[in-house]
């Protein structure tokens, strides 16, 4: 099959990988229809992870071609999205919501690589949802967006305690952050402030239901955003950047007993100032999220077309393009990159 490696920071190649089998009866063999790039794949792309030949892309749905012995709830056929983390939907973690932190749990990033035609998910059972039925092709991109980007912003909003009433601030404008802005909304937020410097994301947050837009930072920002909250602060912010000044400005953006929802990755670098956060009184929660846990509302939402997460993909191309889906994301040029599977081997034929 073809899929993505990364050989070195910025070295996009699409190459011939081995075709995923069942090895375990619990295993499922998925062929892709659309994947897509993630600004976390940007890090190693940018030289600030480490990265050598490796197979690309988290975030995938497709039809089930191949099923183990042990699987029960999916059929061969079944169209399904897959969380970003494999889990097995059963350990007393899972059953608390937190699925990426299952305890057999691990990444499909930099592992199983689904920026391919194919891919083997382990724990089928406890990573994929099946769809009600076929998606018709325009609810593709949606259904995608679905498996990391949209179930990461509407955990960042759970984890923010977002809700009627409520302010909410969103600090970072790329595709979670823009999910953020989607689910506040969903979830009955009074007031949405989205901070964003580009026009085109911020036209963007507005259709997803942002109320006003913060162009600042750093202590401007931060007046701003108490500018709009009375003097207060956000009741709820979502961090979606994971940089220091990321986060500086979501609790110094939060009033006092607010929350915080992060999940922007953090790298290295990032501290969170004791002294500050002690006397800010504000609550964190956030990390990798438990995108699984979400999956079956988010799919429902999407199928009775009630939200369309699709739109924060600006740029369309076959994964044999993936490079410049890299590119472009790389240098602005793109908020998030879809990769279209089915047209790959006729394109390399």
């Amino acid at each position: 099959m073809r899929g993505v490696v990364m050989n070195a920071p910025g070295d996009i190649e699409v190459v011939e990988r081995e075709d995923p089998m069942i090895i375990e009866p619990t295993d499922a063999v998925v062929r892709i229809t659309a994947t897509c790039i993630c600004g976390s794949d940007l890090w190693p792309y940018r030289g600030v992870e480490p990265v050598d030949h490796t197979p690309m892309g988290h975030e995938y749905v497709g039809v089930v071609e191949e099923i183990g012995d042990a699987v029960q709830t999916l059929k061969v056929g079944d169209f399904v999205v897959g969380s970003f983390c494999i889990s097995d939907n059963t350990c007393p973690i899972c059953r608390a919501g937190y699925q990426s932190r299952c305890v057999h749990g691990s990444f499909v990033a930099g592992t199983i690589g689904t920026q391919a035609e194919k891919a083997r998910i382990p724990y089928a059972d406890g990573t994929l949802v099946a769809t009600p039925g076929q998606p018709d092709p325009e609810l593709i991109p949606s259904l995608l967006a679905a498996s990391d980007v949209l179930g990461t912003g509407w955990f960042a909003a759970v984890a923010a305690e977002v809700g009627p009433g409520k302010a909410v601030a969103v600090v970072g404008d790329g595709a979670v952050g823009l999910m953020g802005v989607l689910a506040a909304k969903q979830l009955g937020a009074e007031q949405i402030i989205a901070m964003s410097r580009h026009a085109d994301r911020q036209a963007l947050a507005r259709e997803f239901g942002a109320t006003d837009i913060v162009e600042v930072r750093g202590d401007a920002g931060v007046a701003a955003v108490r500018e709009l909250t009375d003097g207060l602060g956000a009741h709820s912010v979502i961090e979606a950047v994971g940089t220091q000044e990321a986060m500086l400005q979501a609790i110094r953006s939060t009033r006092p007993g607010g929350y915080i929802g992060y999940v922007g990755v953090a790298h290295e670098g990032v501290a969170l100032p004791a002294d500050e956060l002690f006397f800010s009184e504000v609550h964190l929660h956030g990390g990798p999220a438990p995108v699984r846990r979400f999956l079956p509302e988010l799919i429902d939402l999407i199928w009775r077309r009630e939200i369309d997460p699709g739109k924060v993909f600006d740029l369309s191309l076959p994964l044999e393009q993936a490079a410049e889906g890299y590119q472009a994301m790389d240098e602005r040029r793109a908020i998030k990159t879809l990769l279209t599977v089915q047209e790959t081997r006729e394109s390399v034929s």
